[in-house]
Parts: C-alpha cells; sequence; structure tokens
C-alpha cells in the first residue's frame, strides 16, 4: 500500500490534477488530468495520462461544471487496483491576503475567510475555492490544503509591498501582493538543488506564460515582483495589459463610458498580446505569423519584460543570473533572444545556439550573467507544501 497525494488547479474553464505517489526518495509523478471545457464553455472532457503518456481516463463529462469533474475524478481514484491511500489534496489558490505566508489546512472557516479576497482576484479565487469546497461536502475526512500564488511574495520588504496611497488604504490591505509564487518557489528549489551559487546571488526569474510575471530573489526569498495588487499589473500577458497608467482607466470611463465590468473585461481579456495584435493571444500563432500587428505586439512584449527585469533587478541590488520559466520562456527562443538583445547592457550575452535547442544554459561563456532555462513545476511544489503539512 502507497500514500497519494492528489494536486488540484482549478480555473475558469479547466482543471488541472496530478497524481504523486510517496516514496522513500520524495514523490513520484502517476498521473497528470485535464478536465476542459467547464463553466459553460464546453465541449466538457476529462483525460488522465500517466507518466509514460498512456491514457488512463478519456471521457465526455455530462455536465459543465466543476463538482461533477471532480466527482468524476475521485470516482476514477477509487476505480484504481490496489490500497493505495490518498492522505491529502494539495489546492492551488492564488490569493491568501496579507497574512498568509505558508499553507493552510482547509476547513469551512478558512474557506469562508478566503471567499472575500474574490475581489482581489476575481478571474480566479472563487475557480479555486470550487474544488475543495467540493471535497468537503463529499470527503470530509480528506485533509485539504490550500497553496497559495501570493505566499511567496510576504517576505518583500514593506517599501516594495507599499503603493503611494494615503495610508488608510494601505491598512485596508491594498498592498503589492505579487502572484505565479508556487512557480518561483519551484524555481528556487531547484537553484538550490542544482546551481547554489546562483540561488544565494541575486536572480530574476521571468514566468512568461499566458500570465506573465518577473520575480527578483535572493537565497530563496521573493525580494521584488512585476505583479501588484492583482495579477492585471505589470507585464502585457495574454489577453491582460500590464501596467498602465490609472489615468487611462479614467480617460476610458469619461469619453468612453465604461463601467467596472467593461472596463474588467477590457483590461483582463481583450488586452495584451491578443488586443495589440488583433489576431491571437497564443505568442506561438504570432510569431508564425506575417501581420505586421504581430509583430508589434511581439516586440512591445519583449520590450516590456527587458525593461522590467532591469527594474527588478534595482529592487534587488543586482543581476547575477536570469532565469526563464513557464510555457513561453521554456519554449519560445525568439522571445529570449528579443529580451536578451535588450539587456546586453547588463552584461547578458547569449549563445543563440544553445537558446535555438532550449538548452538549459542559454548564456554564452563571455556572458558577465549566466541565462538559464528551466522548467517550472507548480504541481510538484503544491504536492510538496500539502504533503509537508499532512505530516505535522
Amino acid at each position: 500500500m502507497a500514500d497519494l497525494v492528489l494536486v488540484v488547479n482549478a480555473g475558469s474553464s479547466s482543471i488541472k490534477l496530478a497524481l504523486y505517489r510517496v516514496t522513500s526518495r520524495g514523490l513520484s509523478l502517476e498521473a497528470r488530468g485535464l478536465a476542459e471545457g467547464l463553466g459553460g464553455r464546453g465541449p466538457s472532457r476529462i483525460r488522465v495520462l500517466d507518466g509514460q503518456q498512456t491514457t488512463l481516463l478519456d471521457e465526455a463529462l455530462t455536465s459543465a461544471e466543476h463538482a461533477p469533474a471532480i466527482d468524476r475524478l475521485l470516482r476514477w481514484l477509487d476505480s484504481r487496483d490496489g490500497n493505495d491511500r490518498l492522505v491529502t489534496v494539495g489546492h492551488r489558490v492564488v490569493h491568501g491576503g496579507p497574512d498568509r505566508s505558508e499553507p493552510v489546512v482547509l476547513n469551512p472557516a478558512v474557506l469562508n475567510e478566503l471567499a472575500l479576497l474574490e475581489p482581489l482576484a476575481p478571474l480566479h479565487q472563487m475557480h479555486n475555492l470550487a474544488p475543495p469546497a467540493r471535497l468537503a461536502e463529499t470527503r470530509p475526512e480528506l485533509l485539504q490544503v490550500a497553496c497559495f500564488d501570493t505566499a511567496f511574495h510576504r517576505t518583500q520588504p514593506p517599501v516594495a509591498q507599499q503603493f503611494a496611497l494615503p495610508r488608510r488604504y494601505t491598512a485596508q490591505g491594498v498592498l503589492r501582493y505579487g502572484f505565479h509564487g508556487l512557480s518561483y518557489q519551484s524555481i528556487a528549489a531547484w537553484l538550490q538543488r542544482n546551481r547554489p551559487e546562483l540561488h544565494t546571488g541575486h536572480i530574476v526569474v521571468a514566468h512568461l506564460g499566458n500570465g506573465a510575471s518577473l520575480c527578483g530573489m535572493r537565497a530563496g526569498r521573493s525580494l521584488a515582483t512585476s505583479m501588484g495588487f492583482t495579477a492585471l499589473d505589470g507585464l502585457p500577458m495574454g489577453t491582460r495589459c500590464g501596467s498602465l497608467d490609472p489615468g487611462v482607466v479614467l480617460y476610458l470611463m469619461d469619453n468612453e463610458g465604461l463601467g467596472a465590468r467593461e472596463l474588467e473585461d477590457l483590461l483582463y481579456r481583450r488586452s495584451g498580446l491578443l488586443g495589440v495584435s488583433g489576431i491571437s493571444q497564443d505568442m506561438r500563432e504570432l510569431l508564425q505569423s506575417g501581420e505586421k500587428a504581430a509583430s508589434e505586439a511581439v516586440e512591445l512584449y519583449c520590450y516590456r519584460a527587458a525593461r522590467e527585469i532591469a527594474s527588478v533587478a534595482t529592487g534587488i541590488g543586482g543581476l547575477d543570473g536570469l532565469v526563464f520559466t513557464a510555457g513561453i520562456g521554456e519554449n519560445a527562443a525568439a522571445v529570449r533572444e528579443q529580451i536578451c538583445r535588450h539587456l546586453a547592457w547588463l552584461g547578458v550575452d547569449m549563445d543563440r545556439s544553445a537558446n535555438a535547442g532550449n538548452a538549459q544554459t542559454i548564456s554564452s561563456d563571455d556572458s558577465r550573467v549566466p541565462v538559464l532555462v528551466v522548467a517550472t513545476d507548480e504541481e510538484a511544489e503544491i504536492a510538496r507544501q500539502a504533503l509537508a503539512l499532512a505530516a505535522d
């Protein structure tokens, strides 16, 4: 009999799943799954593959809601051969508020407290909390753990978290929280194991995906980040605008008559790469497109990323290493090359051949700043955190 840890990462239209076996050497991935087409955006389907990419489950879902998808997954777990025991379920929860710097065991009181943070993460929080609420109903004996994307950044000094607003708003929790913390924690752990000399230095990690941000860290601690009060700030993203002069919002309200929900739709869903290109939010499509608007969107994305990297490096007092991660960061060589070209003045010199081959080290031997490409593993980080809490 083996102990298992289930990881659930729920979004508005999908649920990512990962199942790990607890071994004497740590965690071993048993299976990954995806329930997609949820939230009325069907067709809905659930697929589970083992570590060798063998299909274990593949079927249409009769409902596009999150709860039935979770129910179907648990039935699949129960049907597996053997006497394996599910010891805990770790959930990715985007927002933990200003005080939570560690994972927490979920109970009704904590779930209610986290639900109050929905205005701070309107596109994520309610979906993150739907699976644990369902499991609390159907499997109340299961130990459930919330792991927060904001927690890693609570080590930042107060000056890095504060906005230049009247103090009463700061006291209400209007702070620079930062996000993608689970990804950054995963990269910090990798650096500690594999590149300890970089781990202790001034490192900027570029998490570039459909959502994108930067984190400046030293000795595995976050000291600065590009995202702020919400996951809308910082870099341009797939459909999010990134940093924006607040005067633009006032202009849109006064001259376009946009209300709060219309602005939310514009800034979260119709801007970024999609808005600038008018073609797609998918970097792969833009890089393959011959349209001028597509190349302009990519150029803006890379320019802003380089500019923010220099800003974050200033915030942490130097740049001893740069790490690219997440979907675009790990796979888009052309994006990495453009960003690094902007950073040549900081001592970044790229090995174009290594970069084109997605090598782990893509900087040249002459580069003052080592540049790495490292795969992030948020699900494994959640599993480690949940298991550690279950063992207490």
